[in-house]
């Protein structure tokens, strides 16, 4: 057992004795600073602390003028102790005047002091304060020293963090740790979000900071250590995890830092100051956290989030924490690094007000299934989860892509009005639900929803859809963890056309691959794989998937209509494949008895290019044809949507891709063949007034934007603008855009938008 006397030892322990004495805060505090002025045999200790507008006020200090405390300020960057807290780094000067950041504060009377050595106060690799130690002599402070007075900083920390201060901030001011932030990010998902923050992943709180017993505390570190390389081992050796790709390349950056000897030095070596094994672990991860945050390089950042899933596991093994807890307020916004679909559906969805993302795409899983459920989706909120704490005030902006955190009173006010005016909006639209679709010189339109979870199907009737126009299968596939079998899924198709109570169903056959990756189908790495191995390429390849997704849905449909519809079709002999396999399944129930659906409507979603010079021979191929918007339009410009870069160049509303839908309108009035729309132009007004200007009359969208669409729609003469917009799209001088013709169209016209 090792000797409980040594320095860093006996003051942590003298600490921990002051947080719990009834001492008023500022009392508190500067018995503090003495002590540790006392412990490192240093003649000045002060403490800085970081306020909500970027100033670090003097907070206590043991020998300097006792008059500045509360009044001695720097800036965040100004100073010595301004550079600490913005760089997040220690500095260690034999003679701090002579440092190009050095500024005098006449008021403290600290120009008779020479050495310096200060270090940042971290939580979570944010920088809270400044602590600071001072001597006359000229003297470089010992390694070991340095180390004490971090470890002494993160119980400064604590008491940040806990709110103790605030008794003793002056009035109007703010401590760091409660600022409002305003992040921007990527808007995912429509809708605005007003609630508080549950953190998905949260971090372990450590309260248990000081230890009794080094050795004790170093066998626990390393039994802990021992089963976390285990259990990354055990992930590596399972059979799901491919030999190799993305997931198992982060897995191996993983067992490489596990055994990675300089971080459990660092670890040991904090225990050995005084730390438990949990705060070690924080103080460890903290500081790599202040070091790594502001670096550029996506790899290096990539690394750090390594590091700080690494380090939430080891505090899991060590705390034996199990993720749950308290339940749920009622307007609950989830932060998250990242999540996997699966992970969203596991919250109530009565409780759900929004989702933040510091990674993600728009074509994320999570991210679909969130906007399926109606939420706001805003991604790459950079530091989110680092800045935010379990239950702060959170706004998400799913339109303008921004997320207020601890907002201030007005931002708040503002956007409860906005929240206000789109429930009113809201309910007019439910008023509209129960009238018919027709514009106001009496043609009629099909406003159908996407759907593809059961959490969808009770927005067919709230909506006022006339039915599913497109039924992403694939969702299922997705969320799972395993192949759903085929009872599974004809569970799901069952219950789909149960609650759709007699309204049509689209049902899309598989449409992995590309971006949707599912975890039990790898494959080799594509260099491009929105053009790779996807949708029904992958189908056909695999045609026993196929087929038992086929027989699942022809047993579900068993004594209705059954509408099939098949995803980025190239050719139309890919077509004539498909319907052989329909055709065999058909064959094979009807052979053992099954009752099958009364009829079979066959269709193809037209999503790339090369089937615009097929046009006539599709049309005459299929029952049904469904204009895939989103990939039509990325295919057709040579635009990755997903990419902010290019993706705000090109209009949907342009004069290229508008004769391109008019061109496929053509067609399928030619062949008298049923033609529709999903993709997210179907979901704005001013763009679905465009589709129908060019011949659309059935259109499928998210089933938040039924009401905004058919308000728009009833208020429409759709002659008029027909005329007006054919003209538009065919003029090549004109300097005037189709979306400005359609804006002023909608003015002059009265037409609700």
């Amino acid at each position: 057992m090792r000797d409980l006397s040594t320095g860093p030892r006996v003051l942590l322990r003298r600490l921990r004795e002051l947080m719990a004495e009834p001492l008023e805060p500022q009392e508190r505090l500067d018995q503090i600073v003495r002590q540790i002025a006392s412990n490192m045999v240093a003649e000045v200790c002060s403490f800085y602390v970081l306020r909500a507008d970027g100033v670090l006020e003097l907070f206590a200090t043991e020998g300097l003028n006792k008059d500045a405390v509360h009044l001695a300020q720097l800036k965040m960057g100004q100073g010595l102790v301004g550079t600490i807290a913005s760089s997040a780094r220690s500095l260690n000067l034999s003679d701090a005047r002579t440092h190009p950041a050095f500024t005098y504060l006449p008021e403290t009377g600290e120009e008779i002091y020479n050495s310096f050595l200060g270090v940042p106060i971290l939580r979570a690799g944010r920088s809270l304060g400044v602590l600071v130690l001072q001597n006359k002599a000229h003297r470089k402070y010992r390694e070991e020293e340095v180390e004490a007075l971090e470890t002494t900083s993160m119980v400064l920390a604590e008491m940040i963090a806990t709110g103790d201060l605030k008794q003793i901030t002056r009035s109007g001011m703010e401590l760091d740790l409660s600022r409002p932030v305003t992040i921007e990010g990527d808007a995912y998902g429509e809708g605005i979000g007003l609630g508080h923050v549950i953190l998905h992943e949260p971090r372990i709180v450590v309260t248990d900071l000081l230890n009794d017993d080094i050795d004790a505390e170093l066998q626990r570190l390393d039994e802990a250590l021992g089963s976390l390389r285990i259990s990354i081992d055990d992930m590596l050796s399972r059979r799901e995890v491919a030999m190799e790709g993305e997931h198992r390349a982060v897995l191996e950056a993983y067992r490489m830092f596990a055994h990675d000897r300089g971080w459990v030095r660092k670890l040991e070596e904090a225990i050995r100051n005084g730390l438990t094994c949990e705060a070690a672990v924080e103080k460890v991860q903290s500081d790599t956290r202040a070091r790594m945050i502001h670096m550029t390089d996506p790899y290096l950042r990539e690394r750090l989030h390594d590091f700080d899933d690494l380090a939430n596991r080891l505090l899991r093994q060590l705390t034996g924490f199990v993720p749950g807890g308290a339940g749920l307020p009622q307007d609950a916004i989830i932060v998250a690094r990242a999540m996997g679909a699966a992970e969203l559906l596991d919250y109530p969805r009565d409780s759900l007000r929004g989702l933040v993302l510091e990674d993600g795409a728009v074509t994320s899983h999570v991210v679909i299934v969130a906007r399926a459920m109606g939420i706001p989706v805003v991604g790459q909120v950079i530091g989110i989860s680092s800045l935010a704490e379990n239950r702060d005030a959170i706004i998400v902006d799913g339109e303008d892509g921004v997320v207020h955190l601890r907002p201030m009173a007005d931002i708040e006010s503002a956007y409860a009005d906005k929240v206000r005016f789109r429930a009113k909006r809201q309910e007019q639209f439910r008023a509209l639900r129960d009238v018919e679709s027709r514009t106001r010189d009496g043609q009629e339109i099909t406003l159908h929803m996407n759907a593809g979870l059961l959490v969808d199907l009770p927005q067919l009737a709230e909506s006022g859809a006339s039915g599913i126009g497109l039924f992403r299968t694939e969702l299922q596939f997705m969320i799972a963890s395993t192949m759903p079998k085929v009872d599974e899924q004809e569970s799901l198709y069952r219950n789909v056309i149960h609650q759709a109570e007699g309204r049509p169903v689209t049902f899309r056959t598989l449409d992995i691959g590309g971006d949707k990756v599912v975890p039990y189908f790898r494959s080799a790495e594509e260099e491009n794989p929105a053009l790779g191995w996807r949708a029904i390429r992958f189908s056909l390849d695999r045609p026993g998937l196929l087929r038992m997704q086929i027989r699942a849905l022809l047993k579900a449909a068993a004594g209705t209509e059954l509408k099939l519809m098949l995803p980025m079709v190239t050719e139309v002999n890919e077509l004539r494949l498909a319907r052989e396999l329909v055709d065999k399944e058909v064959k094979r129930l009807a052979r053992f008895g099954y009752q099958l659906p009364s009829r079979v409507l066959f269709g193809a979603m037209l999503e790339v290019p090369s089937l615009m010079w097929q046009l006539d021979e599709l049309m005459n191929e299929v029952d049904f044809v469904s204009v895939g918007s989103n990939d039509l339009f990325q295919f057709v410009m040579a635009v990755d949507r997903g990419n902010s870069r290019v993706a705000d160049r090109f209009d949907t509303l342009g004069r290229p891709f508008l004769r391109v839908l008019r061109q496929i309108v053509q067609a399928a009035d030619r062949a008298k063949t049923p033609l529709t729309l999903c993709g997210e132009i179907a979901g704005k007004p001013l763009s679905a007034m465009a589709l129908m200007g060019l011949g659309f009359r059935s259109i499928s969208m998210s089933p938040a934007a039924i009401g905004p669409v058919k308000s728009m729609l009833l208020s429409l003469d759709l002659g008029k603008l027909e005329t007006g917009l054919l003209e538009a799209i065919a003029d090549t001088r004109s300097e005037k855009t189709v979306r400005e013709f359609l804006m002023d169209f909608a003015d002059a016209n009265s037409v609700s938008l």
